[in-house]
């Protein structure tokens, strides 16, 4: 075989893997994948903890677990997909979402719509296999995501951040409620953390992005209302965090004492942003602390309930 033969044939078999790649990491944007991840681990939490309070094995619960986790899953890809969809024009203004698929035409836009339609009708479907109260939270997040913050108020409103909280706040509740009824201490607690917790980690975000945001008219509030007001509603919104883990008194002292240090350690962190010359240095510190703040916790919750 000639020296060209073989360098044409590498040609053909390289093309089709940078293809699939290309989609991937398309597929990876369109449903935000981290963001999707990440509200993963509250469901499950959620779910884990209502096996562990009714003193149930997820193995007796396999069905019914998968197809929370499943629905769930599948009905939030939806509502990001729709997100993708509808803030094309936003995404095209701001420097980190400038290669989303949506905005570089990769894939049309119509295509994206019907994406998030079937993703969302399909995710409700495996949900009313579980209980239908886990089927109204998740109902409630997605109206509250999708119509209430990303077409209503993200563009209008310094609040928006309020009521897309609502969206994530209500993911144990689903996990919780596939298993029994969510009118308990516990998951009404771990609503609390969530919705709580997104507000100072939306605001390290934006100070971040701050310019990419006032560019693309998103009303966030440093946008809005500026620097200083913004970290007087971050220390605010982390004071509100740090009575909650005594509701969870039943998870025991070890999480008491250890989420207690975690919320002590962000409110040092928070305040410190008065004195911090760099601005985007501390959200950066505040971003990464409020990840693993929400990972490390919900996590802790699974952990401690297995020994």
């Amino acid at each position: 075989m000639s020296n060209d033969m073989i360098l044409s044939q590498q040609k053909v078999e390289k093309v089709p893997r940078l293809t699939i790649m290309n989609l991937l990491s398309d597929l990876k944007s369109l449903f935000k994948a981290i963001v999707l991840i990440a509200n993963v681990l509250p469901v499950f939490t959620g779910l884990w903890l209502a096996l562990y309070f009714a003193d149930t094995s997820f193995w007796d619960k396999w069905e019914v677990s998968l197809l929370t986790l499943g629905g769930s899953t599948l009905v939030m890809a939806g509502a990001l997909v729709l997100n993708n969809w509808y803030d094309v024009d936003i995404d095209s203004v701001m420097e980190r979402t400038k290669s989303r698929p949506t905005v570089t035409g990769r894939i049309p836009l119509h295509v994206v719509l019907a994406i998030g339609i079937i993703l969302t009708i399909l995710g409700f479907v495996l949900l009313l296999f579980t209980t239908l109260e886990a089927t109204v939270y998740a109902f409630i997040g997605w109206v509250t995501y999708v119509f209430l913050y990303t077409m209503w108020s993200k563009r209008r409103y310094a609040f928006n951040t309020i009521i897309g909280s609502v969206s994530g706040a209500v993911t144990p509740l689903i996990g919780w409620a596939a298993i029994d009824s969510a009118f308990h201490t516990v998951p009404i607690i771990l609503f609390l953390i969530l919705f709580i917790w997104q507000m100072p980690h939306t605001f390290a975000i934006a100070i971040k992005k701050f310019d990419e945001y006032k560019a693309a008219g998103v009303a966030v509030l440093p946008v809005v209302r500026g620097l200083g007001p913004t970290k007087w509603q971050n220390i605010f919104y982390i004071i509100c965090l740090l009575p909650l883990p005594f509701y969870l008194a039943s998870l025991g002292t070890i999480f008491i004492i250890f989420s207690t240090c975690l919320n002590v350690a962000w409110l040092v962190l928070a305040v410190s942003g008065f004195f911090m010359k760099d601005d985007w240095k501390w959200a950066h510190m505040n971003f990464l602390y409020s990840v693993n703040y929400v990972t490390i916790l919900f996590s802790l919750m699974v952990i401690l309930t297995l020994f």
